[in-house]
């Protein structure tokens, strides 16, 4: 059998990221960038004020006070987005509102709190420091400097700075378009009535689910029954949109695995055992006229979920230029003992939490790769390696936490 190191090896290895181009900012949010980003611009782009109040000239100011009052004519109104360019001559004031340009001749602002807001006039009880309520032309980012680096996940902060210096687009990856599909006579869609030995399909949803939380595309194309006729022609229609493609099931030795069957003939896809427990039938290679990846995965849903986070995230990830692509295994204390099978990496399911005491891990359910019950309720995997067959009660070992954001 095949280590789970060299299986994704051979992936990551076949696996390319996407080209990146021009992206509108939003659409690229969660991405990583592909170039760094300078300003071309300064901000603030002219000096403004920061209060609503009057824009004045220091020295005409001195002593103000409520007891001495520096009382100003008021020679115009300054608002933001809708003032005229002023000047401001020595004795004179402007009224300002909050992001308007200060005056020319202007270097403080007045809080309207400090005067008695007159139109014609105004009375002013305090003396203000050196600029004052001036924000200054540059004193955040000046034009030419390096806002973000290549590499940067794009996320509303780093929005906020591209966009506020007047970039529309960004260069990113795209979001992978990732097929998803289930295979199997016996599936039916939720919602439909179940036959004595029909089982509803909740893989493609799950998979689906898992590739838009690694925040590609996902084009959920359901179920289709045992014939390879079907499948192949399924295949066929779908590549066109496709980035990748991710089957469940068919991929073991009955004689109705019809994944295998069809994929075999195209001599591009190779199956192989992968010593894990659950998920060891695996299934990768191209398909089509672009060499698009394919991943086969176990039918049963426990098997399919682990193989998709072992395997199928890690290249959605490098498709769009994510580091890292596997998820940051961390090490918790195991609250309850169990075996595990000699010479096969086991992804056990688990409840994980930080506590006073520290990180811990409880075991969920039973190791059977049909028990959907006890996936749905867990939030990390325990990790064993492939040499040890027992994990002891109060033991640190690793632990994959599936919601963590990485």
């Amino acid at each position: 059998m095949r280590s789970v190191d060299e299986h994704l090896s051979t992936i990551l290895d076949t696996v390319e990221p996407l080209p990146p181009y021009e992206t509108p900012l939003l659409d690229a949010v969660g991405l990583p960038i592909c170039e760094d980003i300078t300003a071309t611009i300064d901000l603030p782009t002219f000096d403004n004020s920061a209060m609503d109040g009057y824009a004045c000239r220091l020295v005409d100011l001195h002593g103000a006070s409520r007891d001495t009052p520096v009382r100003l004519p008021v020679v115009g109104e300054s608002a933001a987005g809708q003032s005229k360019a002023y000047g401001l001559s020595p004795g004179q004031a402007v009224k300002i509102m909050t992001g308007a340009p200060v005056p020319a001749g202007a270097d403080v602002v007045v809080p309207i709190e400090w005067t008695d807001g007159g139109r014609a006039s105004v009375s002013i009880v305090q003396e203000p420091s050196p600029g004052q309520h001036v924000r200054s032309r540059g004193e955040d980012v000046r034009a030419g400097d390096l806002l973000l680096n290549k590499g940067t996940i794009f996320g509303p902060r780093q929005v906020a700075i591209a966009a506020a210096v007047g970039r529309s687009l960004v260069k990113a990856r795209p979001r992978p378009r990732v097929v998803v599909l289930s295979t199997g006579s016996e599936l039916r869609e939720p919602g439909e009535p179940l036959g004595f030995d029909s089982i509803y399909d909740s893989n493609s949803y799950c998979l689906s689910a898992a590739v838009r939380q690694a925040q590609a595309i996902a084009y959920r194309v359901g179920s289709v029954t045992d014939d390879p006729q079907e499948l192949t022609n399924t295949l066929s229609d779908q590549l066109v949109r496709a980035d990748m493609v991710v089957t469940s099931g068919g991929v073991s030795k009955g004689d109705y695995d019809v994944v295998k069957d069809v994929l075999t003939r195209v001599g591009t896809v190779e199956f192989t055992e992968v010593a894990m427990q659950p998920g060891k039938p695996q299934g990768f290679g191209v398909i089509g006229e672009d060499g698009t990846p394919i991943f086969t995965l176990p039918g049963n849903p426990v098997s399919s979920y682990i193989s998709f986070e072992v395997f199928v995230l890690p290249a959605i990830r490098r498709m769009m230029g994510m580091l890292p692509y596997r998820r940051p295994l961390v090490q918790a204390k195991v609250t309850g003992g169990f075996g595990s099978p000699r010479e096969r990496k086991q992804f056990v399911r688990a409840s994980f939490e930080v506590t006073q005491s520290g990180a811990q891990v409880t075991p969920i359910g039973g190791h059977g790769s049909h028990l959907i019950g006890g996936l749905s309720m867990s939030n990390a995997l325990i990790v064993v390696p492939e040499a040890q067959t027992e994990v002891a009660k109060d033991s640190t070992v690793d632990v994959m936490a599936l919601d963590r954001v990485f």
